[in-house]
């Protein structure tokens, strides 16, 4: 029997490829480098641009005063920018909430639960105030004449706005007259009560509403991405704001009442760092940690006196850092009209400041009933230019005690007080966000963990808009076993 010859020897095979690493979108935290590559990009660091704007701002502003005023079309301009995409963005983001709810009782829960938190927290804020100036008494030895103020023509009409205004004006104001309207005038309360109504309509008529709340979810990615080319202005923005705030009322505004500044400014930083920070510490929040994660918002704020400059983008980190949208939708908005912690603070130690410097004697009777009154009349107080003084004007006209000429005395350094309103308000409402998604059960901690570390987080943030611009990756879904790298700061 033959043999069998040798087998064939068979090609080898081909070396295949190494396979391709699997990365997550190239999106970070705000202010967290990503490694090297993160490292070597700090200068598309948003809040690092802001902040030389402002410095660049006051620097001007101190040594050419003209020019200063000069360039407060540039402030102006990318606050409006700002407030041009505010409302299709609340509408967008409270309507796509809304429509994901599975019981619409849920809706209802969450807005009982902000109100009773916001109430809450604004009484603390403008007790805080009233003890604050019982015990420091800026006023005191000032002994103006109310009869020798002279009002100017803009406190005029701030204190006739005031005195026009009743105690229901925030639930008046609620409802809109024309949906169009509310739109166009950047009402943000009303369009948010008007996008309550449209989402609730969309699960109620059901699955044949479906196209409308995509349609929706699909504008809302569209106008976030304006979002992103706006905020290249923001630099630019901050810079001529500033430069016309120290260039048009001076350093030297700072000096003349510099007692009352300094109790606003050191009782704000106490209500944010203890009373919201022991809030938070109470439900595992490290409010520092949540400071930093909102810093270049935050330096907007500080550069434009606005925090309606950042609501989008507040709405947006607070989506990313774990609270859901129908969350943020709902409480964010909201608390720009009922949480507005830092202008309570402002209006009680105004107000007692105006009775202390025109030795209006008022009793703790007559102070707690003051408390009362700004309890209904700081409602609504934003979104408006003046706003604080009307309210102030209203507040002072209701008690009848002290003579509402009497803010003349705090007008000039009001440009001064409402960088750290704006700022307080935004802490307070941001908090607030993440605080009543966890009454819910409905906060992503890790999402929540990874923010505040400063790790990498896949979500569409604008902290870096010149590389998210630039290089908008695709979404890539990270498969099983390719974990999300971890880098950043500690």
């Amino acid at each position: 029997m033959p043999q069998p010859g040798p087998m064939p020897q068979l090609p080898p095979m081909p070396q295949l490829p190494p396979m391709p690493q699997l990365q997550a979108p190239r999106t970070t935290a705000p202010g967290s480098p990503s490694g090297a590559a993160g490292r070597g990009r700090w200068y598309r660091q948003l809040y690092l641009w802001v902040l030389l704007g402002i410095a660049a701002g006051i620097l001007v502003g101190t040594l050419a005063p003209g020019v200063g005023v000069d360039l407060q079309p540039l402030g102006n301009t990318f606050v409006d920018a700002i407030k041009m995409i505010i409302t299709p963005i609340v509408f967008c983001v409270v309507v796509g909430g809304i429509a994901q709810v599975d019981d619409i009782r849920r809706v209802g829960r969450v807005g009982l639960k902000t109100l009773a938190y916001f109430e809450v927290v604004t009484t603390v804020a403008l007790v805080l105030g009233l003890v604050v100036m019982n015990v420091f008494r800026p006023g005191d030895g000032v002994h103006a004449n109310p009869a020798e103020l002279k009002v100017s023509k803009t406190v005029a009409g701030y204190i006739s706005q005031g005195q026009e205004q009743g105690w229901g004006h925030f639930l008046s104001d609620l409802v809109p007259s024309s949906v169009i309207g509310a739109f166009a005038e950047g009402k943000v309360l009303q369009v948010l009560f008007f996008a309550v109504l449209f989402g609730i309509a969309l699960k109620l008529v059901g699955s044949a509403a479906a196209p409308i709340g995509t349609a929706v979810e699909l504008l809302g990615k569209v106008i976030f991405q304006v979002l992103r080319i706006v905020m290249y202005a923001a630099p630019v923005g901050a810079f001529g704001a500033m430069a016309y705030t120290i260039g048009k009322y001076g350093l030297h505004t700072l000096t003349s009442l510099g007692e009352l500044i300094a109790i606003f400014y050191g009782t704000s930083l106490f209500f944010v760092l203890v009373v919201l920070g022991s809030i938070a510490r109470a439900n595992g929040i490290n409010m520092f940690r949540l400071l930093r994660y909102l810093k270049a918002e935050l330096l907007v704020v500080l550069g434009t006196s606005s925090s309606e400059s950042v609501l989008p983008q507040v709405m947006r980190k607070l989506e990313a850092a774990g609270a859901p949208r129908q969350i943020v939708g709902l409480t964010v908005p909201t608390g720009y009209s009922f949480n507005l912690d830092g202008t309570c603070i402002y209006l009680t130690l105004a107000s007692l400041y105006v009775a202390q410097a025109l030795d209006v004697h008022l009793s703790l009777g007559q102070q707690l009933g003051m408390i009362a009154v700004l309890l209904l009349t700081s409602k609504g107080a934003a979104g408006v230019t003046g706003s604080g003084f009307i309210v102030l004007a209203a507040t002072l006209s209701t008690l009848g005690t002290i003579p509402v000429a009497g803010i003349m005395l705090v007008f000039g350094i009001d440009k001064f007080m409402s960088e750290c309103r704006a700022l307080t308000n935004v802490c307070g409402n941001s908090l607030a966000s993440l605080l009543i998604a966890r009454w819910e059960g409905v906060l992503d901690r890790e999402k929540l963990r990874r923010a505040l570390a400063g790790e990498p987080i896949a979500d569409e943030l604008v902290d870096e808009p010149a590389e998210a611009v630039e290089n908008a990756p695709e979404r890539v879904p990270v498969a099983a076993g390719h974990a999300l790298p971890v880098g950043g700061a500690s």
